[in-house]
């Protein structure tokens, strides 16, 4: 393989960005009265999509994000949202209630875990209605 240009390597980053020749091509600096026909043979030529395939093979390791980290960081901000924090009067003393911190943002959480590792089902799932058990509900036959 030969070396690309530093002209083609600007379309190759510009077509990463955009995935539209004409537009990568224009940004890239190139001149032509047919810029859309100059970019389908730009992306014809094996140097530069062996260099689009290269470049996109590294942005996709360098995004790589580990599982267990997301799952931690989720974990993290669930539990410090829906830590109970005391109720204080005007002049500082606790009146004896508490509240959680933010309940939307640990709820938020929780709810993005639970899709994460796959606790609630998608929208091709077929419905499989969960069922609350209560003493209510409960059949005393089979107790």
């Amino acid at each position: 393989m030969k070396q690309i240009t530093p002209q083609q390597r600007k379309f190759v980053f510009e077509y990463i960005k955009t995935l539209d020749g004409e537009i990568a091509a224009k940004n890239a600096g190139y001149k032509s009265k047919n810029l859309n026909y100059f970019s389908e043979k730009l992306l014809k030529d094996a140097d530069i999509i062996h260099e689009i395939q290269k470049e996109l093979n590294l942005q996709i390791k360098t995004l790589k994000v580990e599982k267990g980290y997301v799952i931690q960081k989720l974990l993290q901000v669930a539990e410090f949202s829906l830590q109970e924090e005391d109720i204080l009067d005007k002049e500082g003393n606790l009146t004896g209630k508490t509240k959680l911190r933010d309940t939307s943002a640990g709820l938020k959480a929780l709810e993005n875990l639970s899709k994460y590792i796959g606790l609630t089902k998608s929208k091709d799932e077929p419905d499989s209605t969960l069922k609350i058990i209560t003493i209510e509900n409960l059949d005393k036959n089979k107790i």
